[in-house]
């Protein structure tokens, strides 16, 4: 519904803006001819378009939220500000697309055909950001960026090369593009980065960022785990790389691989939809609604299939009475599943949004639908987007409201408090939120403005 504006106009011209009721743009008054001091009607057309805004929170001071004056204090602000306890808009002006969040730092980036595309903020002592130049050398790297900086990509094309996805681990990051494939950056000292490990390797200061090679069909998403990645093809076909020990490649073995290996089990034949990890337990959906999972079952996350803390390579999960899985969250230590009727539920050790009784669960536990918006008066609202940070979760209901629960890690929750979150709570962000990302301590929300 277009929404109007009344301007009123003063002798002295000065403005003020108040809504009123549902018109055309093209309905002005004519009795502002009678009286020049009356209301002048402008309107809000249908086809305007939607402010784009980024929002960050959480902990501030490794520069992961890109707002300086937090960690060093401008004239404005007499003191540092650590944790950002509600949601704080960035101020970029570029539309931004896709976002994530690593341990401390932050990927974002925009679907132009732009030079610029991708900015980190946030720590780079590993040069997981990019080679960063300092202002008193050409040769030195900044090992923490305090506002967004752009990335440069080694791009045949750059304005022709779109960025689709970002995605960061522990101290790596993927950035996935339209055109020209995987890039990789950061450490890679077991391999997740999709290139050859040199030994004695230095990160700091590393002007390495690279194109990753090995995929049988384009890849279509990226993830990062603590350090591994996993990439899924347009096929339907995972591949992995990176540490192992704990399974988490899906490989077969517990062993480190330098580069993308094609992804078996009992994944082989099956086509995926959709890959996530984070931590040491990785998990994927397949495109007729069934979930895999492999690696760290320390937890219980993979308990539905196995005994043992580890499983190297994937296997089918059998979940009664959860429909159809259309999407999967991995943090830490928990598990959370969205079905095609958009209900949530979860799994694993923490607070898992059922209470401060339910630490721990092997089999999925539902959230009630009421806890993210559903109501007798809005019975139709489901969720349609879940994500996972290292110990918390967040959901994205289909009217745009942004819902958190978990570990409140230095306020990464967004909630305006530092206590944990025992069920699902609406964080205030001002606009539609599209897509969130989470961290460990900080998250992101994109959103587009309500009118």
């Amino acid at each position: 519904m277009a929404l109007p504006l009344v301007r009123l106009l003063t002798r002295q011209r000065r403005t003020a803006f108040v809504a009123c009721g549902n018109a055309t743009l093209s309905s002005v008054p004519r009795q502002q001819e009678k009286n020049k001091d009356g209301p002048v009607f402008q309107y809000v057309g249908k086809h305007r378009k939607k402010n784009h805004k980024v929002f960050v929170w959480g902990f501030s001071f490794t520069g992961a939220l890109g707002i300086p004056s937090f960690v060093v204090p401008d004239s404005g602000r007499k003191k540092p500000r650590k944790y950002q306890l509600t949601p704080y808009s960035l101020e970029i002006e570029d539309k931004i697309s896709s976002a994530a969040c690593g341990y401390g730092f932050t990927l974002i980036a925009s679907s132009t055909k732009d030079v610029t595309k991708l900015w980190g903020m946030g720590l780079n002592k590993d040069s997981q950001l990019g080679f960063q130049r300092t202002l008193h050398s050409r040769y030195k790297s900044y090992e923490y960026m305090l506002e967004p900086s752009p990335v440069a990509l080694p791009l045949a094309k750059p304005q022709n090369t779109r960025v689709v996805q970002v995605a960061c681990g522990r101290a790596h990051s993927l950035v996935l593009t339209d055109h020209e494939g995987v890039f990789s950056m950061g450490n890679n000292a077991y391999g997740q980065c999709g290139r050859k490990i040199v030994e004695d390797e230095v990160y700091s200061g590393s002007h390495i960022i690279h194109k990753i090679e090995g995929f049988s069909s384009k890849v279509t998403q990226v993830a990062c785990g603590q350090d591994h990645s996993l990439f899924l093809t347009e096929t339907g076909q995972v591949y992995a790389c990176g540490w192992g020990a704990d399974g988490q490649t899906g490989l077969g073995h517990h062993n480190i691989s330098s580069r993308p290996v094609e992804v078996g089990g009992e994944l082989s034949g099956v086509e995926i939809q959709q890959i996530s990890t984070y931590g040491d337990c990785s998990l994927a959906v397949s495109r007729d609604g069934k979930l895999y999972g492999w690696g760290n079952s320390e937890y219980r996350q993979l308990a539905s299939v196995t005994d043992a803390t580890q499983i190297n390579s994937p296997k089918y999960l059998p979940l009664k009475g959860c429909g159809k899985v259309v999407q999967a969250a991995c943090g830490g230590t928990q598990v959370a599943i969205l079905n095609e009727k958009g209900d949530v539920f979860v799994w694993g050790y923490g607070i898992l949004g059922k209470g401060p009784k339910l630490s721990e669960s092997s089999t999925p536990e539902m959230i009630p639908a009421s806890l993210f918006g559903r109501s007798e008066f809005n019975p139709s609202v489901t969720v349609r987007t879940i994500r996972c940070g290292l110990n918390h979760f967040a959901a994205v209901n289909d009217r745009g409201e942004l819902f958190v629960w978990g570990k409140n890690v230095r306020g990464c929750l967004g909630t305006g408090k530092k206590d944990d979150q025992y069920f699902p709570w609406r964080v205030t962000v001002p606009g539609h939120v599209v897509d969130v990302a989470c961290g460990v301590d900080h998250m992101v929300a994109l959103a587009k403005s309500l009118i």
